[in-house]
């Protein structure tokens, strides 16, 4: 996989001498363009949302970091928290939900360091001995901009501090140089999202092969990381039921069950309006070739039965190779819990606190 180098550099005079900043500049080509603005909301609202994104924007985040996962109405949440330190992903996923949600072909980095220190440390100090989890993946890739400002080695050495905060890193790529060189590992949880081969060819662009995310893994859990992987969107296709095993075969073969802290599973699902985008994009696309149904948070989603069948499958590989992995269903109902794991927690609280457990 090669690694993320944007083509131009915008940056909001209010953030110039932040560290954010200073490591993007040391780490870009010389060649690169940069410039400077005052105000960058007269930038970042454009017509679609080109796959490039191939711009970065360094400005200041003026509204809050940490926010609870919003969660589906009528589908059972895991009681998540969202740290938000960019926005765009240069990832190019052909499914990816951000290209329904935003209007900007900015890649967007917040640099206003000091401010998410702050209210990371007001966060964790009023928690109690609550456990908390957060994650830095929802609105870009957790490590696909790390190599160019550093973010993980700023932001983790405070969850060291807060023995009931943990971080979850989700990504799609393998690059794991910043995690090498990290001290303070107990309650870091870094996470792959898989797929099989054949969607990551077709689907997944600009991101890194099957083969170098669980070698990633690996090596990640050799230096004492915990794992965890999250098939989100499994996506159903001819031939689905033989490759998908044939992705968890792989897993269990190269990382060690013990370290594992959770794999969850997510049916793709999708607002409408993305379909129309996609299509234009990559008429041969995959995604659409199944009918689907509006859900209950007016997200189309496969037809129940399909939903069950798929969840049952990759619950049944997943206990052959070990029984007491921790498998949960992302935005889900109990029905579809209980008919594909054979239970189901009774709220978001229920599920937050199994999930709680697997950290401690």
């Amino acid at each position: 996989m090669k690694r993320y180098e944007p083509r131009r550099v915008i940056i909001e005079e209010a953030v110039k001498d932040s560290p954010v900043t200073r490591n993007l500049l040391a780490r870009i080509p010389h060649t690169t363009p940069v410039e400077y603005i005052d105000d960058p909301s007269l930038l970042v609202r454009g017509e679609g949302h080109p796959p490039d994104k191939e711009e970065i924007i360094v400005a200041k985040n003026r509204g809050r970091f940490i926010k609870p996962c919003p969660g589906s109405k009528g589908y059972i949440c895991c009681g998540y928290y969202i740290l938000n330190l960019a926005l765009n992903c240069p990832l190019s996923c052909s499914y990816c939900i951000l290209q329904s949600y935003l209007n900007t072909p900015f890649v967007i980095i917040y640099a206003n360091i000091d401010d998410l220190t702050a209210e990371l440390k007001e966060f964790m100090g009023k928690r109690g001995k609550q456990i908390y989890r957060i994650g830095t993946g929802e609105f870009t890739d957790s490590l696909v901009l790390d190599h160019l400002i550093d973010y993980v080695d700023m932001v983790a050495p405070l969850f060291s501090a807060s023995p009931h905060t943990f971080l979850e890193l989700k990504t799609k790529t393998a690059a794991i140089d910043s995690l090498v060189k990290m001290k303070n590992r107990e309650r870091i949880i870094v996470s792959w999202s898989l797929n099989t081969p054949q969607i990551i060819e077709r689907e997944e662009f600009r991101t890194a092969s099957l083969e170098e995310r669980i070698e990633a893994a690996r090596f990640c859990e050799k230096l004492g990381y915990r794992v965890g992987f999250h098939f989100d969107p499994l996506i159903f296709y001819p031939g689905w039921e033989n490759e998908y095993p044939e992705v968890i075969e792989k897993l269990f073969e190269r990382i060690d069950k013990r370290d594992i802290a959770w794999i969850s599973l997510g049916a793709l699902r999708f607002m409408p309006s993305l379909k129309k985008i996609v299509q234009s994009r990559l008429p041969g696309t995959m995604l659409f070739h199944e009918e689907f149904i509006s859900g209950l948070d007016g997200k189309m989603r496969y037809f129940k039965p399909i939903r069950i069948a798929m969840y049952a499958r990759m619950v049944e590989e997943i206990r052959k190779y070990d029984p007491e992995c921790f498998v949960y269903l992302c935005m889900e109902s109990r029905e579809v819990w209980q008919k594909s794991l054979g239970l189901a927690p009774s709220s978001d609280e229920e599920l937050a606190e199994w999930l709680d457990r697997r950290v401690k």
